[in-house]
């Protein structure tokens, strides 16, 4: 897959609140997701979860190859995102921040261009960068019969 094609996912609801996550065009396993009681069973992440793991994961990634671009040898990178939800003005859960703790395996000062790696090392990261500029996200309801329910049709 190149960087310029599209990535797509397929999500069916198999409990309550509970979906599986299908990963068009690769072999990769399915993702069970689901919300903690009292909605759902924790039987998988829940969204919030894995959007901060999706950062994580990426900021972690962006770090080694920034190390590796100027080529050094990391050790295993471990990373530790926390976050606390919070209701905004209208009463609805969101995420207003993240903070993210990003651990070398070794002193700083054993890597070459550390501070200019320090620079850009975030710019790499297409999660963290989308989700800090915003995505624009749009949907679309169909019924059963592919009417569209929302947003309404233009007449």
């Amino acid at each position: 897959m190149s960087a310029s094609e599209p990535l797509r996912l397929q999500i069916s609801q198999v409990g309550d609140y509970a979906f599986r996550i299908e990963f068009d065009g690769t072999q990769l396993e399915a993702l069970l997701t689901d919300e903690p009681a009292p909605l759902g069973h924790d039987s998988g992440p829940n969204p919030s979860r894995v959007l901060l793991a999706a950062i994580g994961n990426c900021m972690a990634a962006s770090l080694v190859f920034a190390l590796r671009k100027f080529k050094n040898q990391p050790g295993p990178i471990t990373a530790g995102i926390r976050a606390t939800p919070e209701r905004n003005a209208e009463g609805r859960w969101r995420i207003p921040r993240a903070d993210i703790e990003l651990r070398l395996a070794e002193p700083g000062e054993s890597h070459v261009q550390l501070e200019r790696i320090m620079a850009q090392f975030e710019n790499f990261c297409v999660v963290t960068q989308s989700v800090r500029e915003g995505i624009d996200v749009q949907a679309r309801v169909l019924d059963s019969n592919g009417k569209q329910l929302h947003p309404p049709p233009q007449t």
